[in-house]
């Protein structure tokens, strides 16, 4: 990821040092124009740092040997992290005089430069308006405030709905794998019938954000028992797990008293978990 970061500004014209762990691997990058830094300290040298790393910790790694040389530095973080760490690397960022930004990148690296990546970004808004530009070359850029925190929040949000869709998927393809039926056969119809149905989403949203969900056209909780699902699934002999999870959360709210109210409810039972 951080290569094709690299290149992508390198393409658009922007000066570009890089500094690999793995040296070799900003090889190609030197041959085609960027200046290689031997150092992270003489790769600080720079009006913006780009950082891309592997992990939180992995920043601090890298970073805090040359703590000294970030007073005044603009540091843009495109490292996953959690929210906290997003804050954490935020006020120590600060305390060091460093105008600190964070990122969550939602792109694969041969997405970035397409109209398919998105970046999200939190914590100065002045870096992010100065720099957005150089931002925009890499996908969509958006800002989500001052709280350094939220752009990673989205990011993991949004992950986490997709995790969760392929798992259904992947269970759906175990399920009909059992009778024989290759898994991109399922797929094509998975995709289809995926993509009928996300819209809901948005209506789901508008009941959990009005906080009724006995509204009436809403299936209920009682009809959205998935007892066919996880039964089917065990005369197949597979797993349950992913699917047991589902059925948690709504006998979870039909033993409160709930079961007439509509599917969204679970919101709930996810919230006070």
């Amino acid at each position: 990821m951080g290569s094709k970061l690299a290149r992508t500004a390198m393409n658009a014209g922007h000066p570009v040092t890089v500094w690999n762990r793995s040296p070799e691997r900003a090889a190609a990058l030197v041959a085609d124009g960027a200046s290689a830094a031997p150092t992270p300290a003489e790769a600080l040298d720079a009006d913006v740092v780009v950082v891309c790393l592997f992990d939180h910790a992995s920043v601090h790694e890298v970073l805090d040997p040359v703590a000294g040389k970030l007073a005044g530095r603009r540091v843009v973080n495109l490292t996953t992290t959690s929210p906290e760490g997003a804050r954490e690397l935020a006020a120590w960022a600060s305390g060091l005089g460093a105008d600190y930004l964070d990122g969550g990148i939602m792109a694969t690296p041969e997405m970035i430069a397409t109209p398919q990546s998105a970046i999200l970004y939190s914590g100065s808004q002045a870096l992010f308006d100065d720099y957005r530009e150089l931002f925009e070359t890499w996908g969509s850029a958006e800002y989500f405030g001052e709280d350094a925190g939220m752009a990673s929040l989205y990011d993991l949000a949004l992950l986490s709905g997709m995790y969760v869709m392929f798992a259904g998927f992947f269970h759906g393809a175990a399920m009909v794998a059992a009778a024989g039926v290759p898994a991109k056969e399922f797929a094509a119809r998975a995709a289809n019938w995926l993509a009928t149905v996300v819209p809901v989403i948005t209506e789901y949203a508008a009941v959990i954000d009005g906080g009724d969900y006995g509204v009436p056209g809403q299936q209920s909780l009682y009809f959205s028992d998935i007892s066919d699902i996880v039964n089917a699934s065990r005369d197949q002999g597979i797993s349950t797990e992913v699917v047991d999870v589902v059925q948690r959360l709504i006998h979870r709210q039909i033993d409160a008293g709930h079961g007439n109210d509509g599917f969204a409810r679970i919101f709930e039972s996810i919230r006070a978990a």
